[in-house]
C-alpha cells in the first residue's frame, strides 16, 4: 500500500467521524479512510426506534465497558455502553435530539476558544439539520440529520406538560430554540419511524463516492509517527497487523473513552502512568484521559391508576404485532423511542440556566427494558446538567484489546448531592400536580419512605445510574491550559498532523443529550479542517429568566 493512498484517516465511524468522513470527502481530490472497530449496522434492534434497549444488553455493537467502583456511589461499577458499530453511539442511544444551552457554548468561548461562542456554534447546528417542522432561526430544514419532533399521542404526556405548567414553570414550544427552561415536547433524530443514525445521515451518503473508504471489524491500535508529525496508524484485523499510511492528518474520532485510550497506546498522555503500564513516552500530554465527566440520573417512578401507559407493548404476546407493523409500515409503538417530552429547569434561585433535565415516558421501566412494576406506570429521568465531579480514563496495560480504566467520580462533591436532592424533591412537586391526579398511583421509586437527606442520598449511590454522555476527556483548551490536549482547531497540542475530533474535546459538558453537540463539533471542525470560511456568526436571541438572580421558577 504506498503512503499516498489516503489523505486522511479517521478512527471511529461514530457520530463525529461520520460527519468528517461526508464532509471532507465532499473535495473529490481528498481521499479518505474511515476505521471502525466494529461491525456494519446491520439489525432491526439498531433501526427500530423503540428497540433501543436490545442494543445496549450485550457487547454485539457495544464496547460494554463498566466504571471503576465508584467511591461515592457505595462501590458500585457503573454501566458505560459505547456504540462499537457503525454510527456509533448514534446506533445505540436514546435517539434524543438536545443542544445544551447557549451559555455552554459562550462558556467555552470565554475559556480563550475563540470561535467556539454560540453565535459561532448555532450555524453548525442548523446546517447539520433537517427538521420536519422546517427552518426558522435555530432549527436547520436541509442538512443530513432529519430530526422528528415528539407526537405525544399518548394522554400521559400532556399530563407531563400540564403539571409542569400547574407547578409554576414555563411550557417551551422549542427548548432547542429561543428558551430551553420550561417543559416541553423533545425531538428525536428518528425519520420515517427509523432511527437516523450519524451513519444514515452522513456515511452512507459518503460511501456512495470513490473517494470514500469505509472498513468496520477493524481496531486500530495505534498512530505512527514521523519526527512530531502522524503519518498513519497500525491496525488488527483478526489476528493480523498493518500500517496504513495518509498524507495530511490522522484524526482519532473513537469517542470519550476510546480517544483516551488510543492517545496513550500510542505513547501520548501523562508520561508517568505511560511508564507504569510499560509504554514507551513518546509525548507527555498530562491532560489525556483527565476531566471526564458525565451525566448521572435517577428515575422518579410512579405506578399509573389508569391503563394509559405503554406497558401493554412491552408484553412479549404483543411484541411480534408491533415489530410487523413497524417491519411493513414503520408505524406504531415501534417507530418512536417514546422519549417525546421533557424539560430543563433551574433547581434553585442564582442559577442562570437549567441545571436540571428531564426526559418523561409513559411508562414506568429500566433503561434495560425491565419493568419494575408488572402494570401500567410513569417515570421521569432527572439529573444535574453541570456535575463539577471529575473523573479519568487510564490504560491498564499496553494491550490496546483490554478495557482501560473509566472513573467517573460521580456525587463525589456537596454541589453534586445537592443538586440530585433537589432534583427529586421538585419531581416529586410536579407529580403530586393536579394533571396527574386521575393517573397518579404509588410512588415506586424513590418511595415514600425516602425523605431525609441522607435517604436521598442513600437512593442515588444505590439506584442512580449514567445518562450515557461521557466526555471530556481530551479537553480542548489554550497552550496555556496545562490539561488540554487540543486547540481550538481540534489539534493535538505539540504534533503535528493529528486531531481529536468527537465529544472527548469537550472543554465541559454541557446542558443535554451529546449526540447533537458532538454533530455539530464536526461539523464545525470540518470547515477548519477544509481551511473553509466558517460560517457567519448567529444574532439569534436567547431566553433567560428575567428574575434568575432571586427566582427558581
Amino acid at each position: 500500500m504506498s503512503k499516498q493512498e489516503y489523505d486522511y484517516i479517521i478512527v471511529g465511524a461514530g457520530s463525529a467521524g461520520c460527519v468528517l468522513a461526508n464532509r471532507l470527502s465532499e473535495d473529490p481530490d481528498v481521499r479518505v479512510l474511515v476505521l471502525e472497530a466494529g461491525p456494519k449496522d446491520r439489525s432491526i434492534y439498531i433501526h427500530m426506534p423503540a428497540a433501543l434497549s436490545y442494543p445496549l444488553a450485550d457487547d454485539k455493537f457495544n464496547w460494554f465497558y463498566q466504571s471503576e467502583p465508584e467511591p461515592h456511589m457505595d462501590g458500585r461499577s457503573i454501566y458505560c455502553p459505547r456504540g462499537r458499530v457503525l454510527g456509533g453511539s448514534s446506533s445505540i442511544n436514546g435517539m434524543a435530539y438536545v443542544r445544551g444551552h447557549a451559555r455552554d457554548y459562550d462558556r467555552w468561548g470565554q475559556a480563550g476558544l475563540r470561535g467556539w461562542s454560540y453565535a459561532h456554534c448555532l450555524p453548525y447546528f442548523r446546517r447539520a439539520q433537517n427538521h420536519e417542522l422546517g427552518p426558522d432561526e435555530y432549527r436547520g430544514g436541509e442538512g443530513p440529520l432529519h430530526v422528528s419532533a415528539g407526537k405525544m399521542a399518548n394522554p400521559l404526556f400532556q399530563a407531563w406538560i400540564e403539571a409542569g405548567r400547574q407547578a409554576g414553570y414555563p411550557v417551551t414550544e422549542d427548548m432547542n430554540g429561543y428558551q430551553q427552561e420550561g417543559v416541553g415536547r423533545m425531538d428525536m433524530t428518528t425519520h420515517r419511524g427509523q432511527r437516523w443514525s450519524a451513519a444514515k445521515a452522513y456515511l452512507y451518503p459518503a460511501m456512495e463516492r470513490p473517494n470514500v473508504t469505509v472498513q468496520s471489524g477493524v481496531l486500530t491500535l495505534r498512530v505512527i509517527f514521523e519526527g512530531r508529525r502522524a503519518v498513519g496508524v497500525e491496525v488488527a484485523r483478526g489476528s493480523n497487523s498493518e500500517i496504513l499510511h495518509c498524507s495530511r492528518e490522522v484524526i482519532i474520532s473513537a469517542g470519550a473513552i476510546n480517544s483516551p485510550q488510543l492517545l496513550q497506546l500510542s505513547g501520548v498522555g501523562p508520561a508517568d502512568r505511560l511508564r507504569e503500564v510499560g509504554i514507551e513516552v513518546f509525548h507527555d500530554l498530562p491532560g489525556v484521559g483527565e476531566n471526564l465527566q458525565d451525566h448521572l440520573e435517577v428515575y422518579v417512578q410512579h405506578a399509573a391508576s389508569q391503563p394509559v401507559s405503554i406497558y401493554p407493548a412491552t408484553q412479549p404476546w404483543n411484541k411480534p404485532w408491533i415489530g410487523l407493523q413497524w417491519l411493513l409500515f414503520k408505524q406504531g409503538p415501534g417507530a418512536t423511542s417514546h422519549f417525546e417530552a421533557g424539560g430543563f429547569i433551574r433547581s434553585r434561585a442564582g442559577i442562570e440556566h437549567p441545571n436540571l433535565q428531564y426526559h418523561f415516558l409513559p411508562i414506568a421501566v429500566n433503561y434495560d427494558g425491565s419493568n419494575p412494576v408488572k402494570g401500567h406506570g410513569f417515570q421521569a429521568h432527572v439529573g444535574p446538567m453541570r456535575p463539577t465531579s471529575r473523573g479519568f480514563v487510564r490504560i491498564r496495560s499496553n494491550d490496546p484489546r483490554k478495557a482501560p480504566a473509566i472513573l467517573f467520580n460521580y456525587m463525589g462533591t456537596e454541589n453534586d448531592r445537592q443538586e440530585m436532592r433537589e432534583a427529586i424533591r421538585l419531581t416529586r412537586e410536579i407529580f403530586s400536580q393536579k394533571a396527574f391526579d386521575s393517573y397518579r398511583g404509588p410512588e415506586l421509586a424513590p418511595g415514600p419512605q425516602v425523605q431525609s437527606d441522607a435517604e436521598i442520598d442513600a437512593f442515588i449511590r444505590q439506584k442512580a445510574e449514567s445518562a450515557y454522555h461521557p466526555c471530556s476527556s481530551c479537553r480542548m483548551g489554550p497552550e496555556s491550559d496545562s490539561m488540554a490536549v487540543v486547540d481550538e482547531a481540534a489539534r493535538v497540542h505539540g504534533l503535528e498532523r493529528l486531531r481529536v475530533v468527537d465529544a472527548s474535546i469537550m472543554p465541559d459538558i454541557v446542558s443535554g443529550n451529546l449526540n447533537a453537540p458532538t454533530i455539530m463539533l464536526a461539523e464545525k471542525l470540518a470547515d477548519t479542517i477544509r481551511g473553509r470560511q466558517p460560517l457567519p456568526p448567529s444574532d439569534a436571541p436567547v431566553w433567560i429568566h428575567p428574575q434568575w438572580e432571586k427566582q427558581q421558577r
